[in-house]
């Protein structure tokens, strides 16, 4: 069993049910056992930012799925789930990424992990050190609480406490 964290982002349409259907999803592969969810923070959009704000949270997973394979799935999720590729860091109804998949490093043409961008997203950081801050980062050498004290990204990251209990009431519909 390998321990993935994901990040899953939504900034179109019923956000929280995008988030809430992206972890029914990963949590119904085989085997895959869902360990912990973050709270939800609303967050500004990176590079394009004529758009909506988008809601975000990582996700802890346990899976015997093998990387490719399980990247694979999380891309097929996200189209299952009706992702319409617009611009780069344009609107998504849902966004699925592999931040760290064990301590396995990746970087091939259709995979990237760790995540590239994970150590410049306070986005990511925030809710990632909230369920599992002494991870550390395969490349980086550091912990996730480490990279978010030195993270120079300077976009609004807001713990949402409402948006929270709405994506735990919607999963336990």
């Amino acid at each position: 069993m390998e321990n993935v964290f994901l990040g899953i982002g939504s900034n179109v349409g019923d956000r929280v049910h995008f988030l809430a259907e992206a972890v029914r999803k990963v949590g119904g592969l085989t085997a895959t056992r869902v360990v912990k969810i973050s709270s939800v923070y609303e967050t500004e959009p990176v590079g394009v930012k004529n758009q909506d704000a988008f809601l975000n949270a990582v996700v802890w997973v346990q899976t015997p799925i093998e990387l490719a394979a399980f990247h694979s799935r999380m891309k097929m999720i996200e189209k299952e789930m009706g992702r319409v590729e617009r611009v780069r860091w344009g609107p998504r109804e849902i966004d699925i990424d592999v931040l760290l998949y064990g301590s396995h490093v990746m970087n091939g043409d259709a995979i990237v992990v760790p995540h590239k961008e994970m150590v410049n997203r306070k986005f990511v950081l925030q809710p990632f050190a909230e369920i599992a801050p002494e991870t550390i980062h395969p490349l980086e050498h550091k912990t996730i609480k480490e990279l978010l004290v030195v993270c120079i990204d300077t976009n609004a990251v807001n713990l949402s406490a409402e948006l929270t209990r709405s994506l735990f009431t919607t999963l336990q519909e």
